[in-house]
């Protein structure tokens, strides 16, 4: 069974492969990651849509982030998850390579040298609050200053991704000393990305972008995070559920303790 890179007609398939794992669709997700990201698969030998999948998205030359790792249950167990995992990583070639691991996924990644450097955790709920006063809606004409700000404190160039914030979500803010984003998934709005140089630009960008939002909202904290995860429970948001951050190869890149939300696991 061949690896390929998949292609835009076999985005149905993606998401058909995410429900028969018990995931949701989230094809506006996959949408994105098509668009930045280069997604792999494995074609189902009964002929049935893909056997395998899942994606690699590059920043710059220096670093890459894997995700949307997923079997087709009928074919678990045999070796095709590890075949595509060892494929994209010849495909990152010496970039460090980072991602988010289940329980159930991180006993294979560990056998291909990631280590664990952190806990994070989805937190949702409905946000309860005021607005801060802080922010206001970005417009095209902010995009070189959050460029600027997000090459300093993430640290590796993830212009692709940001440039595609103001067609792919819901809203972006921008406050002094930082800026934010929210889009909608399945069942939820997400916040994030959310870089800020200080808790409190972060606390107002989060609060008002989940404010906008309305409904539920999900906010993916760094575990160690441990004022802002009280923080957004004292706000309504919590219910945690928890992954491993993990790495190959270097060290996550930037500045962290300016980095409180990623776009979404599957970006880092």
């Amino acid at each position: 069974m061949n690896v390929r890179l998949l292609t835009w007609d076999d985005l149905d398939a993606c998401t058909l492969l995410a429900k028969d794992r018990g995931w949701l669709p989230e094809r506006h997700k996959w949408g994105l990651l098509f668009e930045i990201g280069e997604p792999y698969g494995i074609d189902a030998p009964d002929g049935d849509g893909l056997a395998a999948s899942n994606v690699l998205t590059r920043y710059g030359d220096d670093h890459a982030v894997i995700s949307m790792v997923l079997t087709a249950a009928r074919y678990e167990r045999q070796g095709l998850g590890r075949r595509l995992m060892e494929h994209v990583l010849e495909q990152a070639g010496g970039r460090t390579v980072s991602l988010y691991a289940t329980d159930l996924g991180r006993p294979l990644y560990e056998r291909l040298g990631f280590r664990v450097v952190g806990r994070a955790a989805k937190h949702t709920g409905v946000f309860r609050g005021e607005p801060s006063g802080r922010t206001r809606p970005a417009t095209e004409a902010d995009l070189d200053g959050i460029l600027r700000l997000d090459a300093e404190l993430f640290g590796t160039d993830r212009s692709a991704a940001l440039r595609r914030m103001f067609g792919f979500g819901e809203q972006v803010l921008v406050a002094e000393g930082g800026f934010g984003h929210c889009w909608r998934n399945d069942d939820n709005t997400v916040i994030g990305p959310v870089v800020a140089r200080d808790e409190e630009t972060a606390r107002a960008l989060i609060g008002d972008l989940a404010l906008h939002a309305g409904g539920e909202v999900r906010m993916d904290f760094d575990l160690s995070r441990e004022s802002m995860v009280a923080w957004a429970g004292e706000h309504g948001v919590g219910s945690p559920w928890p992954v491993s951050m993990m790495v190959r190869g270097g060290e996550l890149p930037g500045e962290r303790s300016c980095q409180y939300l990623p776009f979404m696991q599957a970006l880092g």
